[in-house]
């Protein structure tokens, strides 16, 4: 069972630490704040699905450079940015580096759960894309070194023949590798063997 979504706060103003408290909450969702960047990270684990919240301007380490650092982890979690009016061309840059969505200070209660909402949807969605090319990589990996091969030939478009006389052995024995590589990787045609492969960006020709 996946855990449920959580809204991360980052924000050193109390006032609307507590404000999106009790309007995330408002809605049945699960919030956790933290006053600086540093004490977020010191707590999130990654597996953890949500969204993060985060102001542009706070002591320490701003919103930018915890966007930065989490970008750096690989950390996908969606990012609401928010700021001052002052800091809009900030936050825009942040958008450009990766942020989902910025929104501006003092924020529409109705627009900033719709912001929520719309990120914690994101969140599952490049999740369960991971959690699909993790498992076609494994079907990937179960693969014998000769039945790569025919693979990597057979999506190039060659066919059984010509895959013969590539790899110098029989149609025959193609045709066996091609059964069990359609099995090991769940294809019912080559259509979608093209698809999965693409899917997981497999290097065409590699062993």
């Amino acid at each position: 069972m996946s855990a449920e979504p959580t809204v991360f706060v980052v924000d050193d103003d109390s006032g609307v630490r507590d404000t999106l408290r009790w309007l995330v909450e408002s809605i049945g969702l699960k919030i956790e704040t933290f006053a600086s960047a540093q004490e977020f990270l010191n707590a999130y684990d990654p597996s953890r699905p949500g969204c993060l919240v985060t102001d542009v301007r706070m002591p320490g380490m701003s919103g930018i450079e915890l966007q930065s650092k989490l970008a750096a982890e690989e950390v996908t979690l969606p990012i609401i940015v928010v700021s001052g009016y002052a800091d809009v061309p900030t936050a825009v840059r942040s958008m450009k580096r990766g942020a989902i969505d910025f929104v501006e200070k003092p924020f529409d209660e109705q627009m900033m759960l719709e912001r929520i909402q719309l990120s914690i949807l994101e969140d599952a969605r490049l999740r369960q894309e991971r959690a699909a090319r993790e498992r076609t990589m494994a079907r990937l990996e179960s693969l014998t070194r000769r039945e790569r091969q025919v693979m990597d030939l057979v999506i190039l478009g060659k066919s059984n023949k010509e895959v013969a006389r590539a790899l110098d052995i029989s149609p025959k024995t193609v045709e066996v590798h091609r059964s069990h590589v359609m099995v090991k990787m769940q294809a019912e045609s080559l259509a979608e063997l093209v698809r999965i492969a693409g899917s997981c960006t497999i290097s065409k020709g590699n062993p």
